[in-house]
C-alpha cells in the first residue's frame, strides 16, 4: 500500500496546477489526434492500394511537408495578426472537409494537388495551437502543459494508430473519412469550451506589439542554430511513421494490425510515463542536456536493425527505444524555443517550430524513400542514425553556447 500511495502522489502531482484552459485545449486535441490515421498508413494506403512505387509514394509524403512549410509560416503570421482562437477553429474545420476530399481522389496528380491543399490548411493550426498553449500556462507549468498537450496527441494517436490498422485492413478509404470527422470534431468542441464568448481566459483580441523591433525569430542566431538541429532530427525521427511501416510489412512481415500495434505503443508508452518524467525532470538541468540524450536514443532506436539479427520483436525493442527518446526530447526542445519567445511574436516562433519539422517532412520521405528503394533499408538506418549523432553533438554544443545568455 505505501508504494501505491507513492505511485498515486507522483501521478497527481504530476498533473495538478494546470489551467482549466490547457485541460480543454487537450481535450480539443485529444479529440484531433483520435482520428490520425491517414498519414500513418498514407505509405502503405499508396504502394497497396494505389500500386504506387515507394519512391513515388515519398514524393507525396514530401508534398505534405512542402503544404506544411507554407502552413506553418502563414500560421504563425495569422496567428500573431489575429489571434490562435480563430486560426485554430478554420484551420480544423478546413483540414477535416479536405482529407474527405483527399480520401475521394484517384489519379496520382490530383492526389499529390489534394495532399499539398490539405496540409497547407492543417499544418497552420500548430503554431496557434502552440501559441494557445503558451496563453493557457503559467511559466512554472509551461513544460509539462506542452507535455499535458503531447499526452492527448499521444493517446489519440495510440487509439488512431490502433484502430486505423484495424480499419486499414478492410476499408483504406475509411480512414480518410474518420480523420475528416475527427477535426470537424474537435473544431465544435472548441466552438464549445474556449470560444472568446465563452471562455473569459480566451483573448476576444489580439494584444499590440509591445515595443517597437519585431523580435524576429529569423535574427535569433542561436534560436536558428537550433531549428537547423530540429531538421536534423525530425527528419530522423519522421522516417518512424513513413518508411518505417513498410520496413515493418517487406522485411519483418508484420500484418496492418500488428504494424497498427507496435505504432500505438508509443502513444501508450508516453501517456503512462511523459507527464510523471517531466514532472521530476523539469528545471534540474539544462533543457538540451535532456535533448542530447533523447537524440542518440533516437539514434539508437535506427540502428538496432543494422547491428541485430532480424526478428518480429525487433520492432517492439526499437518503438520502445525510441519512444524513451522521444519523452527525453521533444517537451524540452518545445521549453526551449518558448523560452525565447515574447507574447507579440509567439506565434512566428512557433511558426517556425513548426517549419523546421515541416521541412523535415518535405525531405525525410522523399530521401529516404527513395534510398530504401535504390540501396535498402540498411543503408537508410545507416544514414538517419548517423545524423541523428550529429545533431546530438550539435544540441551539446548549443547548450554550452547559451548557457551565458
Amino acid at each position: 500500500m505505501p508504494a501505491m500511495n507513492k505511485i498515486a502522489s507522483l501521478y497527481r502531482n504530476a498533473y495538478s496546477g494546470l489551467s482549466p484552459s490547457a485541460w480543454w485545449l487537450s481535450l480539443v486535441m485529444l479529440i484531433n489526434r483520435s482520428g490520425t490515421m491517414v498519414v500513418p498508413f498514407m505509405t502503405i494506403y499508396l504502394t497497396e492500394n494505389k500500386h504506387f512505387s515507394i519512391g513515388a509514394a515519398g514524393i507525396v509524403l514530401s508534398l505534405f511537408g512542402a503544404g506544411a512549410i507554407c502552413g506553418g509560416f502563414l500560421g504563425g503570421r495569422l496567428t500573431d495578426k489575429l489571434g490562435f482562437y480563430p486560426v485554430q477553429q478554420f484551420t480544423l474545420i478546413g483540414g477535416g472537409i479536405l482529407f474527405i476530399v483527399l480520401g475521394q481522389m484517384d489519379s496520382y496528380i490530383s492526389i499529390c494537388i489534394s495532399t499539398f491543399v490539405l496540409s497547407l490548411v492543417n499544418e497552420s493550426f500548430r503554431p496557434a495551437n502552440a501559441a494557445a498553449i503558451a496563453h493557457y500556462s503559467k511559466e512554472e507549468n509551461r513544460t509539462r502543459s506542452y507535455s499535458l498537450n503531447r499526452l492527448a496527441i499521444n493517446l489519440g494517436w495510440a487509439t488512431g494508430g490502433t484502430i486505423g490498422g484495424i480499419v486499414a485492413s478492410y476499408n483504406y478509404h475509411l480512414l480518410f473519412w474518420i480523420d475528416g470527422l475527427t477535426n470537424i470534431g474537435a473544431a465544435l468542441l472548441l466552438l464549445l469550451v474556449l470560444s472568446p464568448t465563452r471562455n473569459d481566459a480566451t483573448p476576444k483580441k489580439t494584444e499590440k506589439k509591445q515595443s517597437a523591433h519585431s523580435g524576429s525569430p529569423y535574427k535569433d542566431k542561436a534560436y536558428i542554430a537550433f531549428i537547423v538541429l530540429s531538421i536534423m532530427y525530425a527528419y530522423c525521427f519522421f522516417q518512424l511513421f513513413t518508411t518505417m511501416p513498410v520496413f515493418y510489412r517487406k522485411d519483418l512481415h508484420l500484418s496492418t494490425a500488428n504494424i497498427g500495434l507496435i505504432m500505438a505503443a508509443n502513444g501508450v508508452l508516453i501517456v503512462l510515463f511523459e507527464m510523471v518524467l517531466i514532472h521530476n525532470l523539469e528545471g534540474k538541468r539544462n533543457n538540451l542536456y535532456y535533448v542530447t540524450i533523447g537524440t542518440i536514443l533516437v539514434a539508437l532506436s535506427y540502428l538496432v536493425f543494422n547491428i541485430m539479427p532480424h526478428f518480429a520483436w525487433l520492432a517492439i525493442i526499437s518503438m520502445l527505444i525510441v519512444t524513451i527518446g522521444e519523452i527525453l526530447s521533444m517537451p524540452f526542445m518545445n521549453s526551449f524555443w518558448i523560452s525565447r519567445t515574447k507574447s507579440h511574436n509567439t506565434g512566428q516562433y512557433a511558426g517556425l517550430y513548426t517549419i523546421a519539422w515541416s521541412t523535415a517532412q518535405v525531405l525525410g520521405p522523399g530521401t529516404g524513400g527513395q534510398i530504401a528503394e535504390k540501396w535498402g533499408f540498411t543503408a537508410l538506418w545507416w544514414v538517419v542514425g548517423g545524423m541523428c549523432i550529429a545533431a546530438a553533438l550539435g544540441f551539446k554544443w548549443l547548450q554550452k553556447a547559451t548557457s551565458y545568455q
